[in-house]
């Protein structure tokens, strides 16, 4: 519009295709007016050049700017049947009548510069902020909605029919954001406001499934808010849960919303200066599956009349120093953790130079870890390790529970680091890598058990834990990656490195562990192994279990050594495992040579080895055993066609021909017998190489 009049709208406006409507004097749909498209409605008081317009750039979106104090008010009904509706100024967005773009997005937005794209996801992005206010007391229903104010004010307010409703296409999954950021060239910083008091806001996907809600902004208030999706994110400087915003908590949990509220300091540091607390001054109570995590970059409290409860078997997460600045961010509990009538988990996460305070804790007695997860207490408070100097505090007191901080520790040249724990003194704690990226580069060197842990003890337990593009070495005593020796539990952990035995033939090498007289379980390696002793791609020797593990490095031993694909000598049980190769060779060298193990005393089940071997010339060599004392079952199996073994065994006990699978038929899951569980929650999937354990692969 070149006029100097404000756009009105008191009658119908329609149209099959898209209508653009800029006037930097204002736009005003009335209490009668409609508005109806078959694609794009946008109506902004921003100004857009004449060839952008005309030729939307495929790359950086179209780009609406002015200098307008005017404002865009929808009263009446604005529909688009097959596209969008986008709202504009860099002043005010009001809608306090109804928005309907069923199989597209509703978004407003004020900013002094907007950028819109056009996508499947959000398309209105304000690139320069105005202080701006987007209020919606109106109804708005489409695939997504976006209510967007960088550094200025959004208000989702209960009106007479209020309403953001998200329902989602085949194409958009159903979301609501409001945000109220702005982006600077390092950092995304909480500027503006949000006020969804009292607000009703859902999303769903057009399956029916629940949506997403993101809420993102300096202030943001939600009590009384009725927010129905599957996720609820809140992301503010502060966070304080009084009276109402609990029940408002309790409800959306309750109704099937897993919550994360993110108190990051909202000034773009991320707790570096100590900000970003959680107070949650009233009680939060919620039956079903949902989890409650709040993050804080500095502190949490529950304060003295709060009580967090949960019925069924939801979850919660209270944590600190979130970013991992060592700020002295602690987790103080004054008032009731009460998961007793809960089969969920509490988790708690404190900076090493901060504090735990656990206050009164109710845990269910019939409570039970889950398979494989490492858990010993359904209530846990971990001491974050953030960097080397925190890792290297960790022998201060072995018998602490730590967790790795958010991200990875990294070095892009090796540093040298002295195991944790010793014979004479074990680690007997827990340390939890959370699945955080785990550690890389270290170079770990020693004369007795070595490796990021010299020994766990029988309490002990390691898990979600990767040790990456290090190097362990020990002259004498058992060396692996991740442990020397473990006595304890390790439950998915991973390597990849180096492995070294430099001593003489009664060292022991394992690519994760040395000597395992505990539990292994569910664990990766893909590492170099050598050594002249005993000598395995996971482990040296078993003398415990190791459960659904897999290696796939390299082993290589000198003219006396021992060497398994999996394990070196095993003693103990090994189930539901397997070796192969990443390179032809993957088993070099030795005098007693297995796929599997090279001397078996123990127990092997439901395993399979499809390792390659080029043992010295006389070596006792077989496919799954050089020699067997112990039991191999009859669902254990080894590739006779490319593993260069002529029998299973070497020596020993033999297992029958039919153990020996060609390269065909171990991609064919019928070769295995019905004890090998293919089926849609089975322990196996089929591959063309060979079977893969379903667990490394996520689903």
């Amino acid at each position: 519009m070149t006029g100097n009049d404000v756009s009105a709208i008191f009658g119908t406006l329609s149209g099959t295709g898209s209508v653009y409507l800029v006037n930097p004097h204002g736009i005003l749909i009335g209490r009668n007016g409609v508005v109806s498209t078959g694609g794009r409605f946008v109506a902004s008081t921003l100004d857009v050049a004449n060839d952008t317009f005309l030729n939307a750039p495929a790359i950086g979106g179209t780009v609406f700017t002015g200098s307008s104090t005017a404002n865009v008010i929808n009263l009446g009904k604005l529909m688009s049947s097959g596209g969008d509706v986008f709202l504009i100024s860099a002043n005010k967005v009001t809608n306090a009548g109804t928005i309907d773009a069923p199989n597209g997005n509703a978004e407003l937005a004020v900013g002094s510069q907007v950028r819109l794209f056009t996508g499947t996801d959000r398309q209105v992005f304000v690139d320069v902020g105005s202080s701006g206010t987007v209020t919606n007391t109106g109804t708005v229903q489409a695939a997504i909605i976006n209510l967007q104010a960088a550094d200025g004010n959004i208000f989702a307010l209960a009106g007479h029919s209020g309403a953001l409703r998200a329902t989602g296409t085949a194409t958009r999954a159903g979301h609501v954001w409001l945000v109220a950021d702005t982006t600077t060239a390092t950092s995304i910083v909480n500027s503006g406001n949000i006020d969804a008091r009292g607000a009703q806001i859902s999303a769903r996907n057009a399956d029916g499934s629940g949506g997403a809600v993101d809420m993102s902004g300096k202030d943001v208030q939600v009590g009384g808010a009725d927010v129905q999706a599957k996720t609820w994110n809140i992301t503010t400087g502060n966070f304080i849960v009084d009276t109402r915003t609990a029940h408002t908590l309790s409800a959306s949990l309750s109704n099937g919303a897993s919550i994360t509220v993110d108190a990051n300091g909202a000034d773009g540091q991320l707790g570096a200066t100590g900000k970003g607390d959680i107070a949650i001054d009233a009680s939060v109570r919620w039956h079903g599956t949902t989890s409650l995590t709040l993050d804080a970059t500095h502190s949490l409290t529950v304060g003295p009349h709060a009580v967090l409860a949960n019925k069924g078997t939801g979850s919660l997460t209270l944590a600190a120093d979130t970013s991992g600045f060592d700020n002295g961010g602690s987790v103080t509990n004054l008032g009731t953790i009460d998961w007793s009538r809960s089969t969920g988990i509490v988790t708690a996460f404190y900076d090493m130079n901060g504090s735990y305070t656990p206050g009164t804790v109710r845990s269910n007695p019939s409570w039970r870890p889950a398979a494989f997860s490492g858990l010993v207490t359904q209530v846990t408070a971990y001491q974050l390790v953030n960097n080397l100097a925190d890792l290297n505090a960790v022998s201060n007191n072995l018998a602490g529970i730590y967790a790795m901080g958010n991200r990875a520790i990294e070095f892009l040249d090796p540093v040298s680091f002295n195991s944790i724990g010793t014979a004479a003194t074990p680690f007997t704690g827990q340390f939890d890598g959370m699945g955080h990226g785990g550690i890389t580069g270290l170079n770990i060197s020693g004369d007795a058990d070595t490796g990021l842990f010299g020994v766990i003890g029988k309490t002990g337990v390691v898990r979600n834990l990767g040790v990456y593009d290090s190097t362990a070495t020990s002259s004498a005593g058992p060396v692996g990656l991740v442990a020397g020796t473990n006595y304890g539990q390790m439950v998915r952990v991973s390597a990849f490195g180096n492995v070294q035995s430099t001593g003489d033939t009664s060292g022991v090498a394992g690519g994760i562990v040395g000597v395992n007289r505990g539990r292994v379980e569910q664990s990766f390696a893909g590492v170099s192994v050598s050594g002249a002793g005993t000598v395995g791609g996971l482990a040296g020797t078993n003398d415990g279990c190791i459960d659904q593990s897999i290696a796939l490095g390299t082993v290589t031993g000198g003219a006396q050594a021992t060497l398994g694909g999996l394990v070196g000598a095993n003693n103990g049980g090994i189930n539901q495992s397997y070796s192969e190769d990443i390179v032809r060779g993957g088993v070099s060298g030795g005098a007693v040579v297995g796929g599997l193990a090279g001397r078996n005393a123990g127990v092997i089940r439901e395993s399979y080895s499809n390792s390659t071997l080029t043992p010295d010339p006389g070596a006792t060599t077989g496919g799954i055993a050089g020699t067997n004392d112990g039991r191999i079952a009859a669902n254990v199996f080894w590739n006779s066609e490319s593993s260069g073994a002529s029998a299973g065994v070497g020596s020993g006990t033999p297992v029958p021909t039919s153990s020996g699978l060609t390269n065909a038929q171990l991609g064919d899951p019928a070769s295995f017998g019905p004890t090998w569980d293919f089926g849609p929650n089975g322990t196996w999937i089929a591959s063309s190489f060979g079977p893969t354990l379903r667990w490394l692969t996520g689903r």
